[in-house]
């Protein structure tokens, strides 16, 4: 074996591992300063906060007596709050902070009273959510909306002899029927579904202040705008701004032709020609069945090989106010909240597969993937991951975020935390849970297609 073709192997999986990396530690060092700077703010002191586990290889104390540390173990994070018995903050070192006096006790988790320590619990997932609002309102403003009416702002690559649809084009046509008001549901795409499917249509165009007739290609061709990670595309090394060009020898168009052959192939292996920056490539890949959200909140399963299209040319876009900005990132994160919790309920009910649960090398080759699509996909996945460690923190199990808040809640009611021999007990009970779902979710990872 020749050692050098190992070379670009390893390449990715340093990616892969370094991407899952920074994306962990953003995720945890912002979940675990809401409990911090929530804590401080409610009058509780923290020791330690630490990014890692394991020997430390740097720290620093601060004004306020707490260490920040950096440990060797990049998977995950800390902090230890005074007066608990370790770095979990599971269990509280009873004895000595019953011995403190009363101005001391005050700044423990034990000591401090419910308001703090519920407010200080529910801030990790709380900044989780903050995070994913702020990085999809933030990416909002920047990519801004395609513009109104709408034109071309720049073409695509595409196979086929040079067209005359040019960039700043603004589109009045296509095919003879004209564009549809943007404030019309479903317009654009009822357009699109009844144009030929050809490899190139009239356009009718305002260029420079005046009407023109030019040709252009399909407005949705058949091209790669995005390929999913761990799907049948991905796994053939199919590349964002492929062109596919023929399916089983048969023309391809438009997007919605690929589709259609895609969904109705029932899994069998389909031919595929590529067109890839002026060279023609040939595939085979075999469809695979996968469960997509519906708008009625259900599950559907169809036939997908993990390619996502879109517009034949990049659309001049416009500003983005920040109100909306804002607006799109509360709803986005919302959008993410409710396709989880749909998702768990169809999984748990067995309407859906097993399959669908990915678990820490999943997450891993997601954050290779796209990192290697680029800054915007990696930052949008942060953001997406961000938010369903968030919601996980919140489940009432012991252990987590949310079992703590169901005994404040019991607190709050009964007038008394649980005994300590029952949280020992629901404890364990929860560290088994958790474990044994790190089990399942690692073997979907590694046995399911």
């Amino acid at each position: 074996m020749d050692i050098t073709s190992l070379i670009p192997q390893f390449g990715s999986l340093f990616t892969t591992i370094l991407a899952f990396i920074v994306a962990l530690s953003v995720i945890v060092a912002i979940h675990e300063y809401g409990h911090y700077i929530v804590g401080r703010w409610s009058g509780i002191k923290a020791d330690v906060f630490s990014l890692g586990f394991g020997p430390v290889l740097f720290s620093r104390v601060d004004k306020h007596g707490t260490r920040w540390q950096f440990a060797l173990l990049p998977f995950g994070g800390y902090v230890k709050f005074m007066g608990d018995a370790n770095a979990a903050s599971a269990n509280a070192d009873t004895s000595t902070v019953q011995e403190m006096p009363p101005e001391m006790r005050r700044q423990t988790m034990l000591g401090a009273p419910l308001w703090a320590r519920t407010a200080t619990v529910a801030a990790g997932p709380v900044f989780n959510f903050i995070l994913s609002i702020v990085v999809f309102t933030g990416l909002a403003m920047f990519q801004g909306k395609a513009a109104d009416p709408l034109a071309v702002g720049e073409m695509s690559p595409l196979p086929g002899k040079a067209l005359e649809l040019q960039t700043g084009d603004q589109l009045i046509a296509i095919g003879g029927m004209p564009l549809p008001e943007s404030d019309v549901p479903g317009g654009f795409d009822d357009l699109i579904k009844a144009l030929p499917t050809a490899p190139q249509l009239d356009y009718t165009v305002q260029r420079d202040g005046q009407m023109r007739e030019v040709l252009g290609p399909h407005p949705m061709p058949a091209r790669a705008v995005n390929i999913s990670p761990q799907s049948a595309a991905y796994d053939i090394d199919m590349k964002q701004g492929d062109v596919i060009i023929s399916v089983d020898g048969k023309p391809i168009y438009a997007f919605h032709q690929l589709k259609d052959i895609v969904e109705g192939s029932d899994g069998r292996a389909l031919q595929l020609k590529v067109w890839r920056d002026g060279e023609v490539l040939d595939f085979a890949l075999a469809p695979r069945l996968v469960d997509e959200p519906q708008p009625d909140g259900g599950f559907k399963a169809s036939w997908r090989i993990g390619i996502s299209g879109g517009l034949a040319f990049e659309p001049a876009t416009e500003r983005l106010g920040v109100g909306a900005a804002v607006a799109s990132g509360f709803e986005r994160t919302g959008t993410v909240i409710e396709t989880s919790l749909s998702g768990l309920y169809h999984l748990i009910a067995g309407k859906i597969s097993s399959c669908n649960m990915t678990g820490p090398i999943g997450i891993a080759q997601v954050s290779g993937a796209m990192v290697r699509q680029g800054a915007d996909s990696f930052i949008l996945f942060i953001a997406f991951l961000s938010t369903a460690v968030g919601l996980l923190n919140l489940f009432p199990i012991p252990v987590l975020d949310g079992g703590h808040l169901v005994f404040y809640a019991y607190e709050a009611v009964a007038g008394k935390p649980p005994s300590d021999g029952a949280l020992r007990v629901l404890m364990t009970v929860g560290l088994t849970l958790i474990l044994g779902i790190m089990v399942f979710a690692i073997g979907t990872d590694l046995f399911c297609p």
